[in-house]
């Protein structure tokens, strides 16, 4: 009797559909998987046994081949476990077989019967709503997260006789309530406010521009300015995510496993550790795992003390920032994992901390320049905005707060709106994203600033790459300010915001 149960392999951070195929004959008893699975599929063999057993059903004891189709895409993890149990019970005529058709299953089973949770369930029902699948029974815990995509029926089951009493009518598959707003943006939760800053008024209007052109920012100064403090007010200001993009985020957190339930509703901000690996950062593994950059998606990526990361971890982040996707090659195939992010950065300016500070550097020129190589040209060139952090003096840090989140909110939101408009027609969302294409035909400058831009490229501040930067930063300077055209002005703020402190030339020279 043979016997076929849908479910999905996840491959990087994308469904890939898998039809479990179990055939039941005559012969010695035997239990055999096969189609490329790894470890933890070879061992389910055990564990499918002991819970259909102990769920009160017949294991047959007679030769039993599984094959997970198709057998060049390999298969990781135990969520195929309850497909295989419920195909071995569909092929041993205890569960309707024709009830499985238009139905997927995914989940992890213990020795018990019981469902477990297993991460990647929203991009299993991604894929099985794009298969045109009807329903999806998947462990209890998921199932609200599962319930997030439209059209799909969900059973969020205990265990695999509560699987079985699906199958066979039992019990209700109807669609769970989804955890989302019902409209297509979603709302921020309150974070720390701008309000707490005190001085630092570069820093705020390089933050700000920033959240409103999708930028990448270095932070730069003495330990203790207020470099973190800065950076981690970032979100507050940063505008909500609409549901396809929210939908996406929850997605890659489920597949990592670092998601629990629900619909994730606000943009990411990560802060891996310095000591992290290259892997951890950019993704990577034997079977490779999203990392740092991709967890970030939609959001933001702070690297605080930048200069103590590794200089590999650090170079691997040049093709994330440029393309906005990384693909992991392994011998047998190749991942893509999306990496749509604002990159933060935060740096000391010397080992000591105090370079610039008056009788408080203790560190020689040699030291100071060999500290300095540490971020490559090539990195720090693909950083929109190099801002100097100074230490404020006690009457910046009495005087009132420079602005409070809600009010730059506004004026980020009002800035992305007429980038929105602008942009239409494009594959860019804001002005970060903007092509070399875009920026010649989309990026108008007044004569004066057009000037202006020709003198700092002229004395070989800027690369073509910088140039181009520039242009995007000055743009999104010119949504701030509501203007048509890009002025003089808004070239000269962002040639301003692109000068890492010690640099001998003068951008706007």
């Amino acid at each position: 009797m043979l016997a076929r149960v849908s479910t999905f392999a996840i491959d990087g951070v994308d469904p890939r559909h898998v039809s479990v195929e179990v055939d039941i004959r005559a012969g010695l008893p035997s239990f055999t998987i096969v189609g490329l699975g790894d470890a933890a599929v070879r061992e389910s063999r055990d564990r499918i046994r002991a819970a259909i057993l102990n769920s009160g059903f017949k294991f047959p004891e007679r030769r039993i081949t599984a094959n997970l189709a198709p057998a060049f895409l390999r298969k990781a993890g135990p969520g195929f476990d309850a497909a295989l149990a419920l195909a071995i019970l569909a092929a041993s005529r205890q569960v309707p077989s024709d009830a499985l058709e238009s139905c997927a299953v995914f989940g992890e089973l213990s020795l018990g019967g019981e469902l477990r949770d297993s991460p990647g369930v929203l991009a299993v029902a991604e894929g099985a709503h794009r298969a045109g699948l009807d329903s999806l029974i998947v462990p209890r815990e998921r199932a609200r997260e599962a319930a997030l995509i439209d059209g799909l029926r969900v059973a969020g089951v205990a265990s695999l006789q509560m699987a079985a009493d699906v199958v066979t009518g039992k019990a209700s598959a109807e669609a769970m309530p989804s955890t989302g707003p019902a409209s297509s943006q979603m709302t921020s939760a309150p974070g720390p406010d701008l309000a707490d800053v005190r001085g630092q008024t570069t820093a705020l209007l390089a933050l700000e521009i920033a959240a409103a052109g999708g930028h990448n920012l270095l932070l730069e100064g003495a330990p203790g300015t207020g470099k973190t403090m800065v950076a981690r007010r970032l979100p507050s200001i940063l505008p909500a995510m609409n549901r396809a993009e929210a939908i996406e985020v929850t997605r890659i957190h489920s597949v990592a496993g670092i998601h629990a339930d629900g619909l994730i509703t606000t943009r990411p901000f990560r802060a891996p550790h310095h000591t992290i690996s290259s892997a951890g950062l950019v993704g990577g593994g034997v079977t490779p795992r999203p990392g740092e950059v991709t967890l970030a998606h939609h959001g933001v990526l702070f690297l605080d003390e930048l200069s103590e990361f590794q200089r590999t971890s650090l170079e691997a982040l040049r093709q994330p920032l440029e393309d906005g996707a990384v693909t992991i090659v392994r011998a047998q195939r190749a991942l893509r994992f999306p990496t749509r992010f604002m990159l933060i950065a935060a740096t000391n300016p010397c080992p000591c901390g105090y370079a610039g500070v008056e009788d408080r550097c203790s560190c020689g020129e040699m030291d100071i320049r060999r500290y300095r190589r540490r971020l490559s040209g090539p990195l720090l060139d693909r950083m929109d905005l190099l801002v100097g952090v100074q230490r404020p003096t006690e009457g910046e840090l009495r005087a009132p707060p420079v602005t409070d989140s809600a009010a730059a909110l506004h004026r980020v939101a009002e800035a992305r709106s007429r980038q929105r408009r602008r942009l239409k027609g494009t594959a860019a969302r804001c002005n970060g994203e903007m092509d070399a294409r875009a920026v010649r035909r989309l990026v108008h400058l007044d004569p004066d600033a057009a000037e202006a831009l020709s003198r700092a490229y002229a004395v070989g501040a800027l690369s073509p790459r910088g140039r181009h930067r520039v242009l995007r930063v000055a743009r999104t300077i010119a949504d701030l300010e509501a203007h048509e055209r890009v002025t003089q002005s808004d070239v000269l703020t962002a040639l301003s915001l692109r000068q890492r402190a010690g640099d001998e030339t003068a951008l706007a020279a």
